[in-house]
């Protein structure tokens, strides 16, 4: 049975209208949200491409073509689109611009034309990387907007076309959390790094990242979502949700040894901006005052967080379940 909705983008029931629609469903986001919005009791549907068949739940979609994102938005008749779909690699980015633009900009305008069509809400994942990082911290309406690599200027663009269109922007930061493999995740990749003492590892200690975790960004997600549908009209345009906890790379990686009693005197901090690949932001930190006036739950201490996601980590490889 199709779910019906009022014709209104503010809509009155809400038990009719949790219907939501994630891109990059398979991806470590986009995975957190669809379970989050699960458990909250929506009617969640995932979105995927290339991975799509690592979860038969998943909906196999090719987000640049018109088309078919139409025919599934139809179908399936969400009051919320999350669109987590990215290249969000900035290195990839830096190499691959038209690859980058297709699925960082094409599709965007993709999701938000059919989403205005069919009276829902787009929710866009953007970035702090649409910051350069020199005048932190950054509100929400900062007019200080100057991404220093390709990847942030597509992500700037995908904001663009979602505010022409009455979307939310949330911008966030880096991010950690549950990993179905170690390509997933630098945090895994840098505890590797540790355990593997034997080898001389340079770490950048230039840029500031503010790790968060994927669960918490989902539940902020959810807390937008659920305050559209109760007629707010104020939840509209751009929010931040990010740790406040800033960390360079090799920061981070002393953190990890402290956490697991590993040594860490085979890791050299290079101060000095990146020497190759994408240009980094320096220091993005988000203020996130309009989504905390929203309730929505804060961040958890990273250290917390990520201890745990590595022994959970290890014990599902460790028992042969990963």
């Amino acid at each position: 049975m199709q779910i019906q909705r009022a014709n209104s983008p503010l809509h009155n029931n809400l038990d009719m209208d949790k219907v939501v629609l994630i891109t990059g469903a398979s991806g470590l986001l986009g995975r957190a949200i669809l379970r989050i919005f699960e458990e909250a009791g929506w009617q969640a549907f995932g979105l995927a491409f290339s991975r799509a068949s690592r979860n038969s739940k998943l909906i196999r979609v090719e987000l640049r073509d018109f088309a078919a994102v139409n025919d599934v938005v139809s179908e399936k008749k969400p009051s919320i689109i999350v669109h987590c779909a990215a290249e969000k690699n900035p290195d990839a980015a830096e190499k691959q611009h038209d690859a980058t633009d297709e699925i960082n900009v094409k599709a965007t305008e993709n999701l938000a034309n059919v989403a205005a069509a069919n009276k829902a809400l787009l929710i866009y994942i953007s970035t702090d990387s649409v910051f350069d990082g020199f005048h932190p911290p950054y509100e929400e309406n900062s007019s200080d907007v100057n991404p220093v690599n390709y990847y942030g200027k597509t992500k700037l663009s995908g904001e663009h076309v979602t505010l022409s269109h009455n979307g939310i922007v949330l911008r966030i930061p880096f991010l950690y959390g549950p990993v179905d493999e170690v390509s997933e995740s630098s945090m895994l990749t840098l505890f590797r790094q540790l355990e593997e003492s034997n080898k001389r590892v340079v770490l950048l200690d230039y840029d500031l990242r503010y790790p968060t975790h994927v669960d918490d960004v989902a539940r902020a997600v959810l807390t937008l979502a659920e305050s559209f549908l109760r007629n707010n009209s104020s939840v509209k345009g751009a929010y931040h949700y990010a740790g406040q906890e800033g960390y360079t790379k090799y920061q981070m990686a002393v953190l990890l040894s402290k956490l697991f009693q590993l040594p860490h005197g085979h890791l050299v901090a290079d101060p000095n901006p990146p020497s190759s690949g994408a240009n980094r932001s320096q220091d993005p930190r988000l203020l996130c005052s309009r989504l905390a006036s929203l309730r929505a739950p804060e961040p958890r201490p990273f250290g917390d967080g990520v201890k745990q996601v590595i022994q959970d980590f290890k014990l599902k490889t460790d028992t042969g379940s990963g």
